[in-house]
């Protein structure tokens, strides 16, 4: 998947993210899962789009790591609301089944990514000098 999508899926996921939000219904428990989802799963997309603009392997690996925990998030504040009733299967089903494939592929690039700066930082080292004594 092209980095363009993945900008594409992760901005959609987070406007589906502010209609869930929008329709919680008001009380005490959504007034505090629902402003921490709508964080959430709009930082999705706000995370990745740094990932992308990463100076350093290192970074972009960095940052893809808190696009994991965002999705991670999301997905969670999301099980609660279904599980208490507060939002229906029908709406929550799409969001939940496009937060477990981007959490899939974010942690694939970051796994890739963090074993490709692992190789590239091992043969860009000079040969380790000894020195060598009497004998």
């Amino acid at each position: 998947m092209s980095t363009e999508n993945l900008k594409i899926r992760t901005k959609q996921f987070a406007l589906g993210i502010i209609k869930l939000v929008e329709e919680i219904p008001g009380g005490s428990a959504s007034d505090v899962l629902g402003p921490s989802l709508l964080q959430a799963g709009t930082s999705v997309a706000a995370h990745y789009r740094a990932a992308c603009r990463a100076k350093t392997p290192t970074e972009f690996v960095a940052k893809l790591d808190a696009v994991e925990d965002e999705i991670d998030a999301s997905i969670f504040l999301m099980e609660v609301l279904l599980e208490s009733g507060k939002v229906p299967i029908e709406t929550a089903r799409p969001l939940l089944a496009e937060a477990g494939e981007l959490l899939n592929i974010t942690v694939a690039a970051a796994k890739t990514a963090h074993k490709d700066s692992s190789q590239a930082a091992t043969s860009s080292r000079p040969p380790l000098r000894t020195q060598q004594g009497p004998r």
